[in-house]
């Protein structure tokens, strides 16, 4: 069965919303547009039916991109990620309802956007959650928080692009946990010297 051609015009009414919008949306990822040998934007009843499905589920939960990287230098990284994984959400045929870009160490668990994020699956608000490699999500006990997901019905999908995880980052945050680990052995032989030589003790 052929699939049926809509110009931008009918497929906005069909939508119920401005031809402009749809022009937004292809911009954002959120619906792209095909493109003729004119380059001229048209639809197809396909993307209508999986747009429909997905907007008008009201148990399903959103779908969201999770983009990391460690400091504001990597800004380029940042964007990469994000323009990658609109990229992968697209060609599946999926639509991306949010874009949560975070700056912050894989080893901190205070990231506010993050922890929003977790909150939002924990109130079984997240269907799927789209990163490019596990350490963008957390660097250790990425496990843990799978089984976390898993058990509030939002899946984890990793699309495993190494080159979004930078062996830079790694090695920064292996210095930290050393230097970390450092100071309390440092601590540690402090506290004994103190009752070494504490008489009272």
């Amino acid at each position: 069965m052929k699939n049926k051609i809509y110009k931008p015009k009918e497929f906005a009414e069909l939508l119920n919303v401005t031809v402009t919008t749809l022009q937004r949306w292809d911009r954002e990822g959120v619906l792209k547009a095909y493109r003729n040998p004119k380059n001229r934007r048209f639809y197809t009843e396909q993307q209508l039916k999986d747009f429909i499905g997905e907007k008008s589920d009201q148990d399903s939960g959103k779908n969201v991109i999770y983009a990391r990287v460690s400091n504001r230098g990597q800004k380029d990284d940042l964007e990469n990620q994000i323009s990658f994984l609109k990229q992968y959400v697209n060609a599946s045929g999926q639509i991306a309802d949010e874009i949560i870009s975070d700056i912050g160490s894989g080893l901190n668990y205070k990231r506010k956007k993050w922890n929003q994020l977790l909150d939002d699956v924990m109130k079984r608000k997240v269907s799927k959650i789209f990163i490019a490699y596990k350490d963008r999500f957390i660097r250790f006990g990425y496990e843990w928080f799978e089984r976390l997901c898993e058990k509030c019905e939002t899946e984890i999908v990793v699309v495993n692009n190494k080159e979004m995880s930078p062996e830079k980052e790694l090695v920064e945050d292996l210095v930290s946990i050393i230097h970390v680990f450092s100071c309390r052995i440092y601590d540690l032989r402090k506290y004994k010297k103190k009752i070494k030589e504490d008489d009272d003790l």
